[in-house]
């Protein structure tokens, strides 16, 4: 859960999620729809799906029990040098280092690298550097001290230097080079999407499709709609995705609302308009599944977080 978001958001779900699932069979032998559904907010829904997947082979291959070594937990899903030497040194105490993005921050100033941070060499570089000092130390204490470190001390912007116990020894502080140093890559433009989608009457249920696994989002569910191409309008993207993805003849009505979500990657600009069903028998043509659902039961489904704003509109108007 801490990849890619911060403690303080983290602990909500944390507490949630381990009182859903507390041991590795519960999670192992759980519906993937509520792993999801309980995950859901987080974002980067892969975590979810790997976790679980981990969970199975930990079940399968390791009588239920964690492996210890760093080697071992690379071949579990999901998880990658970073998650492998965290929970190898925290959890188990063996000397390896974890390299985030906080201790890249520290060590690029400590060792005045001036490549970019990003780059997976310096990511190398630093993590065969700790290892060797690392053994000297409580392996815990030390990964964790130095993440905190990074967090709190030498953060990106207006580094707390006359507070760091590292700045004796820090070439960035002492060639005053705090403020340029981690060198970083330059930031590529966010792309914005328009996108139409469509919440389907009949007979007062709505249709909502899940995505396939093998896709951003994969295993939550959606209402049907897509990409507004160019030239086109809103509503005339709405009617084509709809007939393109479930092959039904909607009538078309006023939307409902306009939801804007920003993804690690590009923005988006979502408005959902309501639409009836005229004709046509619902069939998967672009995802796993579709199911005609009571409004009232929507929240029973893993939405993303954008699709989540249409349900919880559809439920407050109704």
């Amino acid at each position: 859960m801490l990849q890619q978001t911060q403690v303080a958001t983290v602990i909500p779900y944390f507490n949630r999620f381990v009182a859903r699932f507390p041991n590795v069979r519960s999670l192992a032998e759980a519906l993937q729809q509520d792993v999801l559904r309980v995950w859901e907010g987080l974002g980067y829904y892969s975590r979810a799906r790997n976790l679980q997947r981990a969970a199975q082979a930990i079940l399968s291959r390791h009588e239920g029990r964690i492996p210890r070594s760093p080697d071992e937990l690379l071949d579990l899903p999901g998880i990658g040098p970073y998650t492998a030497a965290a929970i190898a040194s925290i959890a188990f105490g063996v000397p390896v280092a974890v390299v985030d993005g906080n201790v890249l921050r520290v060590f690029c100033r400590f060792w005045a690298i001036a490549r970019p941070m990003r780059d997976p060499a310096v990511a190398r570089t630093l993590r065969e550097r700790l290892d060797g000092v690392i053994r000297h130390f409580s392996p815990s204490v030390f990964n964790q001290s130095l993440m905190e470190l990074g967090a709190t001390i030498c953060r990106p912007r207006s580094p707390l230097c006359a507070r760091c116990v590292l700045s004796g020894d820090c070439r960035a502080f002492r060639e005053s080079r705090t403020a340029s140093l981690p060198v970083s890559s330059r930031a590529a433009r966010i792309p914005h999407r328009r996108i139409a989608v469509g919440v389907v009457w009949k007979g007062g249920r709505v249709l909502i499709a899940r995505r396939s696994e093998d896709r951003m989002l994969g295993g939550l569910w959606e209402f049907p709609g897509g990409k507004i191409e160019r030239g086109e309008t809103a509503r005339e993207a709405v009617v084509r995705e709809i007939w393109e993805e479930t092959g039904l003849r909607v009538r078309l009505g006023e939307p409902y609302v306009t939801v804007r979500h920003a993804y690690s990657h590009f923005r988006i600009t979502m408005t959902a308009f309501r639409c009836d069903w005229l004709s046509g028998r619902a069939k998967p043509r672009d995802s796993d599944e579709l199911q005609w659902v009571l409004p009232e039961r929507l929240k029973d489904y893993p939405f993303p977080r954008a699709n989540r704003t249409i349900t919880q509109h559809l439920t407050s108007h109704a």
